[in-house]
């Protein structure tokens, strides 16, 4: 572990900064136009663009870095970020500040590909599960951060944008420096959409529907906060304590996952995403430890249906099918990201916030309906369930993160994300 940690720092550290700055942002975002009584529907539309932009990322990513190389690709797609954070201040216009979003999501995409491809490249097949987790411990401490940092902050102020900018522009300094440049680009896994709608109808629909609750919490959880009466400081720590506890639920849920049924584990636990949920959704003036307390459980449970579903997924197809099955599920999360803090915003304006932890409710039954029903002959498991590995959700991985896992074979992962075309490659060259 001590190897690892000192060859990966860089990368570490850099993730550690974006991921500060990302979680900063998202957060201030939401509270600010949430201050200046922007309506729902505003609001959750800045949210989806950011996801729909990450959603396209996933295609562009692979493409810039075959054509500059992974430090130039990263160090442009931090300077764009950069310039967007930066543009928020300028301008209070609110398609303007969709579309910086939209790019901001797009960008950040591309990093996260820069960081997993080179993370990929650099492991040796015996290390990636111990790399895997301190890159994921890394994207928690960052996300968990951001919210520290609004804690600290005095007012709501153009001050916290130009901490967002420092940190993406922080970030650059840990890849600049380091000496390893021999990282090759991989293309992303080909996506099989009409093989897994008919293979795995329902863990693509509960995914969907997984998307649709995260990118709502991360949109939106700040204007529950302020329904709730809260003060900047008490929400920062609201934020921070819900996302730390996607962190906390992913160590017993992998010794549960790995020694009980994964398909009740994934029904229980998606009662538990709607019990939890259910009493911020009725009673509006809860104690402030109370709304702590419940939306800790609701955030646990909720941080763990997107890993479930992948496991299950992975042990409904073939081991070939593995890693195009990765960028499916990522798909379909994405695009419920998107839709909803659409649908979300849009029915928080006229009823209050609430509605939101209704909605998780909502999201709850549906995951929890979806598991439940079962084919009349059950469906065969192709190969030994796959270990289950602690992962991020996918709105802070790439479509090459699936190269980490140590459950799938190194030869099937080099075989299906095979190197881009040659006349697509430029060699990288050393940075002075």
């Amino acid at each position: 572990m001590k190897k690892v940690l000192n060859t990966f720092l860089p990368l570490y550290t850099t993730t550690l900064l974006m991921l500060l700055g990302s979680g900063l942002l998202t957060t201030y975002i939401s509270l600010r136009l949430a201050h200046e009584e922007v309506s729902g529907t505003l609001i959750g539309a800045i949210t989806a663009a950011n996801y729909l932009g990450l959603v396209i990322g996933g295609k562009v990513g692979h493409n810039l870095i075959a054509r500059v190389g992974h430090i130039r690709a990263y160090v442009a797609c931090a300077g764009i970020i950069t310039a967007s954070v930066v543009g928020h201040g300028l301008s209070e216009f609110i398609p303007l500040w969709i579309f910086l979003r939209l790019i901001i999501g797009l960008c950040m995409m591309c990093q996260y590909m820069v960081l997993e491809s080179w993370l990929n490249d650099q492991a040796e097949s015996s290390q990636r599960g111990a790399i895997f987790g301190l890159y994921m411990v890394a994207t928690y401490l960052g996300l968990c951060g951001g919210q520290v940092i609004l804690i600290m902050a005095a007012g709501m102020g153009p001050a916290m944008l130009l901490i967002v900018a420092l940190c993406f522009a922080l970030c650059l300094v840990p890849i600049a420096l380091t000496t390893r440049t021999t990282a090759h680009p991989m293309s992303p896994a080909p996506m099989e959409l009409g093989y897994f709608f008919k293979a795995i109808p329902k863990l693509l629909a509960a995914t969907l529907v997984m998307g649709m609750a995260a990118g709502s919490f991360y949109g939106l959880a700040p204007v529950f906060a302020i329904s709730q009466g809260l003060s900047t400081q008490q929400i920062g720590l609201f934020m921070g304590v819900t996302i730390f506890a996607g962190m906390v639920s992913q160590f017993p849920l992998s010794w549960l996952s790995d020694r009980y049924d994964r398909q009740h584990l994934l029904f229980y636990t998606a009662l538990l995403f709607a019990a939890a949920s259910l009493p911020l959704s009725l009673f509006p003036h809860l104690g402030y430890y109370w709304v702590l307390g419940m939306a800790f459980l609701s955030s646990m449970a909720m941080f763990s249906l997107y890993p479930l579903g992948v496991a299950i997924a992975n042990d409904r197809v073939a081991p070939e099918r593995r890693v195009s099955l990765t960028a499916c599920l990522l798909m379909a999360f994405g695009v419920g990201a998107c839709i909803g803090p659409l649908i979300t915003g849009a029915i928080m304006q006229p009823f209050g916030g609430n509605v939101l932890y209704l909605c998780f409710t909502l999201c709850g039954v549906i995951i929890g309906s979806i598991s439940w029903i079962r084919k009349r002959q059950p469906e065969i498991i192709v190969d030994a369930p796959m270990p289950h590995v602690v992962m991020p959700d996918s709105l802070t991985s790439s479509p090459l993160a699936v190269a980490l896992n140590p459950g799938i074979d190194e030869e099937v992962i080099q075989e299906v994300m095979a190197e881009t075309p040659a006349e697509d490659e430029k060699v990288e060259e050393p940075v002075s």
